[in-house]
């Protein structure tokens, strides 16, 4: 493998395995690429799940995009910390959360929090909280667009809940929420067909509720596969997450979306335990383990097949053992990078092929103060 493979850390000796790497240059790349997409950052919510990470947030709110969509209250703080203007957690609050975002609603007056709703009694939870804290929080309702995880569908009892957010105190109606999540088919042709399909009954929605006078500021829009197909619509804002750090589960199975993976996960070989087998330090405590193998992909051993993984080993069958010595750093691209980043307490940014400094993994933990 040339020293000169994109990969490449001058000074990886002095990073200890395993390690979660950040390669910055291709992290710029996917956050123009996404700012591209959209034709700047106004119809941009990007979802901040899949990294956590607070400098990055505040390298996204440098390049103008003020809009963000989170999945926890951390989440939300960080982007708020970040300067975030608008924060959206697209999860219903239950229990103590509708009291935490009104408390940092308290805490940054000048963020506009949001959550989303889907059932009158999540809509009278955020209610009281905000009245108690005597703040002001939005409401996008959830619609299922045929994920079938969260969310109602189009239709009265959906119309019934937009006039019980406007007409509650304490609560302003932001919008429309619909994740596609379902939809992320490889032939893009027919990704496309199915976004359609699942959109007609969300936008047909939206004008009955222009007409009975309950206007829809933003209509929030798909995730990362269909972030093409909502992005030629002017009327939708945008919420891509994996774009930003991308990984290969994403990458080979959508070839039309031309982000680079940013994240690579930095093993050794500790082990060779037969003329075909290495050992690597990278067990399922270091990369998201949810997925059939292959989790990760080496760059150096794209063919290895994995014999089997514990909490902190991988074992890889490979004719090409005898080429790798113990200790040696081998690099790979994990399939899902989302809860492979929160499994990791830190992340090494690499620049023009350094190792240059360690970000925490801010909102990996599900409190940093409220």
């Amino acid at each position: 493998m040339s020293l000169h493979a994109w990969f490449h850390v001058d000074n990886e000796a002095e990073i200890a395995s395993p390690a979660l790497l950040l390669y910055r240059p291709r992290i710029e790349h996917n956050l123009r690429l996404m700012l591209e997409t959209t034709g700047g950052p106004a119809r941009l919510r990007p979802h901040v799940k899949t990294h956590k990470l607070l400098p990055l947030t505040r390298r996204q709110v440098e390049l103008g995009i003020t809009k963000f969509k989170t999945s926890t209250i951390a989440e939300t703080e960080m982007c708020a910390d970040a300067g975030a203007a608008d924060v959206m957690l697209a999860m219903t609050c239950v229990g103590p959360n509708a009291h935490r975002l009104a408390r940092l609603a308290e805490k940054h007056p000048g963020v506009q929090f949001s959550a989303i709703a889907d059932d009158e009694e999540s809509i009278r939870t955020l209610a009281s909280a905000a009245q108690q804290h005597r703040v002001t929080l939005g409401v996008f309702l959830e619609l299922d667009c045929g994920m079938g995880r969260t969310g109602i569908e189009p239709g009265e009892a959906a119309a019934f809940l937009v006039h019980v957010i406007k007409d509650t105190p304490g609560l302003i109606f932001r919008g429309l929420h619909a994740y596609d999540g379902h939809i992320h088919d490889a032939e893009l042709a027919v990704r496309r067909e199915r976004a359609e399909a699942a959109f007609a009954p969300v936008l047909a929605f939206r004008q009955r509720l222009e007409g009975e006078g309950a206007h829809v500021a933003e209509l929030v829009a798909g995730g990362s596969p269909t972030f093409g197909y909502h992005a030629g619509h002017a009327d939708r804002i945008c919420s891509p997450g994996t774009t930003v750090l991308w990984d290969f589960g994403y990458g080979e199975r959508h070839p039309d979306l031309a982000f680079l993976p940013a994240a690579v996960l930095l093993a050794r070989v500790i082990s060779k335990p037969g003329k075909d087998r290495l050992t690597l330090d990278l067990g399922h405590k270091s990369v998201a383990p949810e997925n059939p193998h292959p989790r990760v992909k080496f760059e150096e051993l794209p063919e290895a097949e994995v014999l089997m993984q514990s909490e902190e080993h991988l074992v890889l069958h490979t004719e090409r053992a005898h080429e790798f010595l113990i200790g040696q750093a081998l690099h790979g691209i994990p399939r899902h990078v989302c809860p492979t980043v929160s499994m990791h307490g830190e992340a090494v940014v690499i620049d023009r092929g350094r190792a240059v400094e360690t970000w925490p993994v801010t909102a990996r933990n599900r409190r940093i103060t409220v």
